[in-house]
Order: structure tokens, then C-alpha cells, then sequence
């Protein structure tokens, strides 16, 4: 393969550590703040997706004869596989720093795999790899489109159900081993609780399409099932884990002894994710606690996890509290009581909010 010049008439080869003058640092963080709402993504992680993408288009431009006599300003996936080796993945990841090996740059790029952001081959002497397609980001490169608005409503089971399940498994990819399966079974979860308790999961919606981009899930817990709460995370993961036995019971409406209620999924699709748009949904909510305090008097504590990047800010800034952390994973269930949920000032909680992926506030 030909050597990649440098901007200068140079006929030096790129090196990884180099790309800065081919994608500028600014460009880079621009991929990465629009790439950060998808799930399993670190920012870490998503810097280095950024880096390897720039350099694989470079790579594959070079090979095609284009003129690479300006920066980068945008990034495309290129047309099939590019060569790429783990050393030069570990300059791109790690620089002159120690703290990467080109075994560690090879474990990236398996993280990157499973996160569904490239595909490779190996054919026992060339690794090469190819960018996949990201939806998300072209939609978030246009112009934003006036003609909609997000609303909050009820959950259709007849044709919710699925997209919802879909945007479920694409938030919560890190801890999802399959997506099909988890998929499959949150659908009929979903008609299934609904069917027991029609209040269970409310959706945001757009206007024009009426398709669901955001939803929550508020699970009224019974009462034998609240020691869960009291143990590791872990133990509880059911939605994403190939385990038959639910092991949080729903409550019946009426049930006076049920005081606890389960967050078991609050997500917006992160082309929506800006502070506009998680102020309707948090204010439907609260709104909508308000109608399952109607059938659960008693229902005073609210209980969720804390397992994807942004609901650690957004647990900051409504004021929940960690409660029980996992021993070997980063997950915790995290604590708030309803009373102050309902007091609370959602304008100011959000004010200091930092969002990374396409905020426009």
C-alpha cells in the first residue's frame, strides 16, 4: 500500500500519532459529542472509534488516487475493508503514551466490533476493517426539521411494542448479549405488563409518524420482591440477560403494601437527546407518578440502575442517591424518594446538565 502525504509536499508516511493534521482535534470532538448517546459508548471509546475512522477513510481515499492535499471536515464509511494492523491502531489510541500496547488496541477494536460500529477479517496475515453505517449521526448532521414535535402518550402494545424493544437493545448494547433475543423478549414483556397494568410504560412520540423516540418504563414492585433492591445489581439484570424467572413481581392496583416503584428503563433516542426534550419527558413523569399513586397510595420510593453513560449525570442532577453497588461491575441501584421528585424544580435540576451528543440548548 502507498504511504499517505502529508499537507506539506513531504513524502513522509502518515504516521497514527499524526492524524491531528489530517482531521483536525475540533472535527474529532464534533463525531465524538454526536456519538456519545449511543450505548455502550464511553467517551474514551468513542474518541478512539473517531481516530480509527479518519485514518481508515485516509487510508482508503490514498488507495483510490483522491487529493488529500486538505484536512478532513467530514467523515463517510468507506466502500469495503481497509488494512489496518494493531500497532498502528495502538499509535491512533494511545500516541507516545505508555499506558497502550497493540494487544490492548486489538481489545479496542473487539469492543468496537461488539458495539456494532465496524466489522472485521482476518485472514491469518491481514486484519482489515471496515466502518459500518451509523444512521444516528446523518440524521443529526441535517438540518433539524421543524415539522414535528415530540409528545408524550400512551403505549400501543400493537405498535410499540417492537420499536421500543429495538431502542432498548441499541441503548443497553453493553450489557445485551444478544440483541435478537433481548428484543424479542422485551416485546412480549411489554404486551404482557401492559396487559396487567396499562400504566406500566408511557412513550414520547413524534407528531408526523406518531413513531415512539423516547420511553419509560414505571414498574409498581410488590412488596416480596423489594429485597432485590438490598443486593447487588447484578442479580437482578433480567431484561437483558437470558434468564427465565423475573425476579421483581408487578403489584396488583390497590395493593396498599406496595411502597416501592422500579425505573426500569427511562431512555431517549440520542438524535432527540437534547435538554428540551428530556424536560417533557421527565415532567410527563412526574405527571404520570401522580396517576399510579391513584392505584398505589403507599408507593413512596423510586428505584432504578445506573448503567448507561448519561444516566449518571441526569442521576446528579435529579438528586438520586447510590444505594448498592455491584462488587466486579460498574452498576448500582440508586435511591430517590417520590415526595421530592415531586418537588423538585425540573428547570433548575436540568440547568446544569452537560449533554454531549447533540444538545442544542
Amino acid at each position: 500500500m502507498s504511504s499517505l502525504k502529508r499537507f506539506s509536499e513531504s513524502r513522509d508516511q502518515l504516521e497514527p500519532e499524526l492524524l491531528d493534521r489530517f482531521f483536525p482535534p475540533e472535527k474529532q470532538r464534533t463525531y465524538v459529542s454526536m456519538l456519545m448517546g449511543r450505548g455502550g459508548l464511553t467517551r474514551r471509546r468513542a474518541e478512539y472509534f473517531v481516530r480509527l475512522w479518519a485514518y481508515l477513510l485516509l487510508k482508503y481515499q490514498q488507495e483510490h488516487g483522491m487529493d488529500l492535499s486538505h484536512p478532513l471536515t467530514q467523515l463517510y464509511p468507506p466502500e469495503g475493508s481497509v488494512a489496518c494492523t494493531h500497532r498502528e491502531a495502538a499509535g491512533l489510541f494511545y500516541g507516545n503514551q505508555d499506558r497502550g500496547s497493540d494487544r490492548a488496541a486489538g481489545m479496542m477494536i473487539d469492543r468496537l466490533v461488539a458495539l456494532g460500529l465496524i466489522d472485521k477479517q482476518f485472514d491469518g496475515q491481514t486484519l482489515c476493517l471496515q466502518v459500518r453505517s451509523i444512521p444516528e449521526l446523518a440524521v443529526a448532521e441535517k438540518k433539524p426539521d421543524e415539522s414535528f414535535q415530540l409528545e408524550p402518550d400512551s403505549f400501543n402494545p400493537r405498535t410499540d411494542a417492537i420499536p421500543v424493544a429495538n431502542l432498548f437493545t441499541r441503548t443497553y448494547a453493553e450489557i445485551i448479549k444478544d440483541s435478537a433475543i433481548a428484543s424479542q423478549k422485551l416485546t412480549r414483556l411489554l404486551r404482557q405488563w401492559t396487559q396487567q397494568y396499562p400504566k406500566v410504560v408511557r412513550v414520547l412520540r413524534r407528531s408526523d409518524n406518531l413513531n415512539p423516540v423516547g420511553f419509560y418504563i414505571l414498574y409498581p414492585v410488590a412488596s416480596e420482591s423489594e429485597i432485590h433492591f438490598f443486593q447487588p445489581p447484578g442479580k437482578s439484570f433480567y431484561l437483558s440477560n437470558d434468564v427465565d424467572q423475573d425476579p421483581f413481581k408487578i403489584a396488583v392496583p390497590g395493593d396498599a403494601s406496595c411502597t416501592s416503584l422500579y425505573i426500569r428503563a427511562w431512555v431517549i433516542d440520542a438524535v432527540y437527546l437534547q435538554k428540551a426534550n428530556l424536560k417533557i419527558m421527565l415532567e410527563d413523569t412526574r405527571n404520570w407518578l401522580t396517576q399510579i399513586q391513584k392505584d398505589f397510595p403507599g408507593i413512596c420510593d423510586l428505584y432504578s440502575l445506573i448503567i448507561h453513560p448519561l444516566h449518571e449525570e441526569l442521576r446528579l442532577a435529579l438528586g438520586f442517591q447510590k444505594t448498592f453497588q455491584d462488587a466486579q461491575r460498574p452498576y448500582s441501584w440508586i435511591y430517590l424518594g417520590l415526595d421530592r421528585l415531586l418537588e423538585l424544580d425540573v428547570d433548575q435540576a436540568l440547568a446544569n446538565l452537560r449533554l454531549s451528543p447533540t444538545d442544542k440548548l
